[in-house]
């Protein structure tokens, strides 16, 4: 329980470095590499209802990069893992003895 207390608080510390990093770097480079265009503006107006597009395209790019950060993460949390599973585990008790048994045998069999 005190793991998932500390992903949600952690996660939600991260979302708002993400949100900062698109909304501070990224969507003004976009927009400076797209013409000058302030994404946060984009809108539709159909009568009285504004569609806020801008505002969708800043959020899905903010999903994109917090999906991309979290695979990295799981990603290389599984590499570390397969490395420490890479060593072979310690034989059994009945390998011990079959081994046992083998060594006697040709023993005897030398003789």
């Amino acid at each position: 329980m005190v793991d998932l207390a500390i992903g949600v608080i952690i996660g939600g510390a991260f979302g708002k470095i993400v949100t900062s990093l698109v909304d501070d770097i990224i969507m003004p480079l976009m927009g400076l590499l797209l013409g000058g265009i302030d994404f946060t503006r984009l809108e539709l107006k159909a009568g009285t209802a504004v569609v806020k597009y801008g505002a969708f395209i800043q959020n899905v790019v903010d999903f994109l990069i917090i999906a991309f950060s979290i695979f990295l993460l799981v990603r290389s949390i599984n590499r570390i893992k397969k490395k420490e599973d890479v060593s072979e585990p310690a034989p059994s008790k009945e390998e011990i003895l079959l081994t046992e048994i083998r060594d006697l045998i040709k023993e005897n069999n030398q003789h």
